[in-house]
């Protein structure tokens, strides 16, 4: 667990970018099952079900928010082991993600970044995935899980600070 933010904001010709970076000692294969296996999503997100491939939606149920709700994600993209790219839209609008895995002199580095309408709430999306990518670290080795209190409200200043002075 970082403890630190580490998220950065890059301005598109679409909107924004919020970009995260999680380096793991593991191979690439091993990384990307764990994004994409269901009892590996489980240890830190949730599980999933449905038949996945690019263009199919799969139901995922996230554990660690209050209530564990499950939602749809559509499959934009997934190219094994290195790019896999999600969409959801809810009540409370619509959600791009989007993984690039890269495999490192002895380890993988994830590449997440989450495509952003509006930076209206980065307050309170980045510290989100600070801790869930934090959590996917935590599953891959023995580390103890953090709480959810240790990443927000901490890093909201942080990442309001990112923020453009038109958002």
């Amino acid at each position: 667990m970082t403890g630190t933010p580490t998220g950065r904001l890059f301005r598109t010709a679409t909107g924004t970018d919020l970009v995260l970076v999680r380096t793991f000692r593991a191979p690439v294969a091993d990384v990307w099952a764990s994004v994409t296996e269901p009892e590996r999503t489980a240890r830190w997100f949730g599980p999933w079900e449905g038949d996945a491939g690019p263009g199919r939606t799969i139901r995922l149920q996230m554990v660690f928010e209050d209530d564990a709700p499950w939602t749809e994600l559509r499959i934009e993209t997934c190219e094994p082991p290195r790019h896999l790219a999600v969409s959801s839209a809810d009540g409370s609008g619509g959600w791009r993600i989007e993984l690039l895995l890269t495999e490192t002199a002895g380890g993988t580095e994830l590449r997440f970044t989450h495509h952003l309408d509006s930076e209206e709430h980065v307050g309170e999306i980045g510290p989100g995935w600070e801790y869930y990518l934090d959590l996917l670290v935590a599953a891959g080795t023995d580390a103890p899980k953090a709480g959810f209190d240790d990443y927000y409200p901490a890093m909201k200043p942080y990442y309001e600070g990112l923020r453009g002075p038109t958002a």
